[in-house]
């Protein structure tokens, strides 16, 4: 049975399973600021109160990680999160393009839109994030991953 999410929003569903890749943040002029490896874990559960859930684990060169559990609830044909350090909506395009609109809860008058792209095989895909502090565009988020597992 097709879960409630695959339903109202099946590109999404395209999406369960591990991923492995490279985040790196840029300011606007392109320089590196940041850069770690990550890996997700995107799951739709068939049951219980959250209809997706994506496990975070980042990695960086210094030997730091942070690893982040993200619960989104389906609601009026979007997928809400409300976490720790965001809170926010994704939804898909007609192309089966994600965007997300999130407002950050950690970082003042910080928030942005991420879009989500598949590569035709299902196993590359790649996330663009667009930040803005107090409406002034200031860095972006440049993320590769590839397919390692379907869950």
């Amino acid at each position: 049975m097709q879960s409630a999410l695959a339903q109202a929003m099946p590109s999404m569903a395209r999406h369960e399973g591990v991923w492995e890749g490279i985040y790196r943040h840029v300011d606007l002029d392109g320089v590196l600021l940041d850069t770690h490896r990550v890996t997700v874990r995107c799951e739709l559960p068939d049951d219980g109160p959250y209809p997706y859930i994506q496990h975070n684990h980042f990695v960086w060169e210094d030997g730091r990680e942070h690893r982040a559990t993200l619960p989104g609830i389906l609601r009026d044909g979007r997928l809400w999160w409300d976490v720790e350090t965001f809170h926010g909506y994704s939804w898909e395009t007609l192309d089966g393009i994600l965007m997300l609109n999130l407002t950050r809860k950690d970082e003042a008058g910080a928030n942005f839109f991420e879009m989500i792209t598949l590569g035709s095989t299902g196993e590359h895909r790649s996330r663009t994030w667009q930040w803005f502090r107090d409406g002034k565009l200031y860095k972006r988020t440049l993320c590769d991953e590839r397919l390692v597992s379907r869950s």
